[in-house]
C-alpha cells in the first residue's frame, strides 16, 4: 500500500498529501491514492440509520 494511502486513512487531508508528495493538480494525487478494503467496509450508507 502506498504512503498516500496511509496518509488518507490516518485523517491527512488530500490537498496535504498534494502538497507532502509534490504534486501540482489534485487530480494527479487522486489517481495514485488507493483505497483499502477496509476504508471501503468504513462506509456508511445513508440507509444504515433507518
Amino acid at each position: 500500500m502506498c504512503s498516500a494511502t496511509h496518509l488518507l486513512e490516518s485523517g491527512t487531508d488530500l490537498s496535504y498529501i498534494q502538497e507532502f508528495l509534490g504534486y501540482k493538480r489534485s487530480r494527479t494525487i487522486e489517481i495514485y491514492t488507493h483505497f483499502s478494503t477496509r476504508s471501503l467496509q468504513n462506509i456508511k450508507s445513508i440507509f444504515d440509520d433507518l
